[in-house]
């Protein structure tokens, strides 16, 4: 294709999205009629390759963390690497710590797409993503296919970063809370609590969160009042779960909506709904949806 430039820029209507594939397959900002509905990437961050400060990266081959950075699945016990330093676990699997090739691009469209064979880690897997603008919004369709000479479990999802505004509110229908261990390893699931709850949308927690949300609708809203502005999430059925991550002392916020609950792959339940594992033989593929809809605010 020659040399794509970056950022890549795809636009349609009053909706801009940046893609920066050298840094994790990442969007770089989401802006509509000029609001930034994500939180931007900087110049430094830019220029550093620092893909904790882009807008979005992908979370592939499974999403969250591994306790102990090993699992046991189908009699054997499976090792990866800590990723993510000064944290001492794996972080998000391998696919947003790698550069991604532009397979395709035009106004309004790309696919960007990564081939990881199994080295020090034990996946062998192919990975695209299928950005698709419009006036409506963004869509990411998240494919995943297994490369290497035996099953083994998935997930995948994606990660976003928005501004903490201070009247931002979240709303969002789930059914399951997922306790937060050291290491901000996920739990096990207890029946949302009231206060738990975002089905009627509110202000972000005062305190710490970082927890999975199961039996996820699917939908997600966030408004931005300042901005005059919010983001309607809809993510296909094979998206069970959203984490949602707020740090008040961070100035940023992350709703990140995932396949396989956070956790899963150390509790082992691997036919379990509930947990949304994906396993995968040699040659099998997953796939999935996510659309980002921006609206004016009292639409």
């Amino acid at each position: 294709m020659g040399v794509i430039p970056e950022p890549l820029t795809l636009r349609a209507g009053a909706l801009e999205v940046d893609l920066v594939p050298r840094i994790g397959g990442s969007v770089g900002a989401l802006r509509w009629r000029g609001i930034d509905l994500m939180r931007r990437l900087s110049d430094d961050d830019r220029q550093a390759g620092n893909v904790l400060g882009v807008a979005m990266f992908p979370m592939m081959p499974y999403a969250n963390r591994i306790a102990g950075n090993a699992f046991e699945f189908a009699a054997k016990r499976w090792r990866v690497q800590p990723n993510n330093p000064p944290e001492t676990i794996n972080v998000h699997g391998s696919g947003w710590k790698h550069a991604w090739t532009v397979a395709e691009a035009s106004d309004a469209r790309a696919t960007l797409s990564l081939d990881i064979a199994a080295g020090i880690d034990p996946y062998s897997f192919r990975a695209t993503q299928a950005f698709v603008v419009s006036e409506e919004g963004l869509g990411v369709t998240m494919t995943l296919t297994n490369t290497g000479p035996v099953s083994m479990p998935f997930g995948f999802g994606l990660h976003p970063w928005f501004d903490r505004d201070p009247d931002v509110t979240l709303q969002f229908e789930a059914t399951r809370f997922y306790l937060e261990e050291p290491l901000g390893i996920a739990g096990d699931p207890i029946t949302l609590a009231p206060e738990l709850d975002f089905a009627g949308g509110r202000p972000l927690p005062a305190g710490w969160c970082n927890n999975d949300y199961g039996g996820w609708t699917g939908e997600a809203t966030l408004r931005f009042p300042l901005r005059g502005a919010g983001l309607r999430i809809k993510a296909d059925p094979v998206f069970k779960h959203l984490m949602l991550y707020a740090d008040p002392t961070k100035p940023y916020f992350c709703v990140e909506p995932q396949t396989n609950a956070s956790g899963a792959f150390n509790r082992g339940r691997w036919n379990d709904p509930d947990e949304g594992i994906i396993v995968l033989a040699p040659g099998e593929s997953a796939a999935g949806t996510v659309s980002l809809m921006p609206f004016a605010l009292g639409a």
